[in-house]
């Protein structure tokens, strides 16, 4: 016949344990979480002009902005989605029109703009990326980049239904 000792040590160790695992989640069930939508940055707004038309290429090239869209909770990847890009660059300012484009998302909702190579405004080399069709809420980026000899910059976004 076995004999269950409830000792003082043994209440410590039982409670220590249940709150260490309570507080790491290991007692709740297992759930998948949404994909939570990303937040406009700030300053990533500056110089946007609305309605940048669809663009093969801004400037000369020899820069490429990539990035993906999906949706907010399921991660879908979003086709079709307009992906407004603009930046300082070696051919001009990013509130020059001329310095401002826009491209579409393919199937696997990724997106590729090949622009000027950007250089830094206020000390810092970045661009400047937009979603603001209407079937989403609107979400302005401003990625900086690692260094300014940098030649791409990638920007993901994830989207919420407006």
């Amino acid at each position: 016949m076995s004999k269950n000792v409830l000792t003082r040590r043994t209440v410590l160790a039982t409670g220590a344990a249940a709150v260490l695992t309570g507080a790491s989640g290991l007692i709740v069930p297992a759930r998948a979480k949404g994909l939570a939508p990303t937040k406009t940055m700030r300053g990533g707004a500056n110089n946007y002009l609305p309605g940048a038309p669809v663009v093969e290429r801004i400037g000369g090239g020899g820069f490429w902005m990539t990035g993906t869209v999906r949706r907010a909770g399921d991660g879908a990847p979003l086709e079709g989605q307009r992906i407004q890009i603009w930046a300082h660059t070696t051919e001009g300012h990013e509130r020059d029109p001329h310095s401002h484009g826009a491209t579409l998302t393919d199937a696997n909702g990724e997106f590729r703009l090949e622009m000027p190579q950007i250089v830094p405004a206020f000390g810092q080399p970045h661009g400047h990326l937009a979603y603001d069709s209407g079937d989403f809420e609107t979400v302005f980026l401003r990625p900086v980049m690692d260094s300014a000899s940098d030649t791409t910059l990638h920007a993901d976004f994830v989207l919420k239904p407006a």
